[in-house]
């Protein structure tokens, strides 16, 4: 009897030991987007129990969708909003759960971005992909900045005035990343 419980006890360990399962696709037209999609994954991928896609909007498969405990969406900003092509993924992410006759209850779901300003559509296009998001019942789950703040998911300005994808921003994408991981763990949790 005492075997028996111990196979048991086993069993449900390893069906526990499943890897929370995160997706972080994105939309990028210069590289930029793809540069914070690859920090945010290396940020997620640092927490023990996580496993982490980070993939183009296009190359995601709708069984990865289904999989996905948790799914960050990042995008650059065209006027004032969500690009096209993250649009898009973000209609497939409905129909996908829609098909399937389910929804984003008990996952997460989170938003990143690039722009060419500091004030050039970055809060809308976040606020668009997160309110996408809860309408298909996902939790979720923004960042924190290096003083400490909430925020909505990392961005980064690459405007002639502030090129590329400094530093800063790379640590404040991995540490997003990180707190997605976790929070998605946490969310799985029995």
């Amino acid at each position: 009897m005492k075997r028996i419980l111990l196979i048991l006890v086993a069993v449900a360990a390893m069906a526990q030991e499943r890897p929370v399962h995160v997706l972080v696709a994105y939309y990028s037209q210069t590289g930029n987007t793809e540069k914070l999609a690859v920090a945010i994954g290396k940020g997620a991928a640092s927490v023990k129990g996580v496993e982490v896609a980070v993939k183009k909007t296009v190359d995601v498969k709708d069984a990865e969708i289904l999989a996905a405990d948790g799914i960050l969406l990042g995008t650059p900003v065209q006027w004032a909003n969500v690009a096209t092509g993250a649009k898009q993924f973000l209609d497939r992410v409905g129909d996908v759960l829609w098909k399937a006759k389910t929804n984003g209850d008990g996952k997460t779901a989170g938003a990143f971005c690039t722009g060419g300003g500091v004030a050039m559509g970055k809060d809308v296009a976040r606020l668009s992909i997160i309110a996408a998001f809860l309408t298909m019942r996902f939790v979720a789950v923004g960042g924190v900045d290096d003083a400490g703040f909430g925020t909505m998911g990392t961005e980064a300005t690459t405007g002639p005035a502030d090129p590329g994808i400094s530093e800063k921003e790379l640590e404040e994408a991995r540490r997003f990343g990180e707190r997605f991981a976790r929070v998605t763990l946490k969310m799985r949790a029995p």
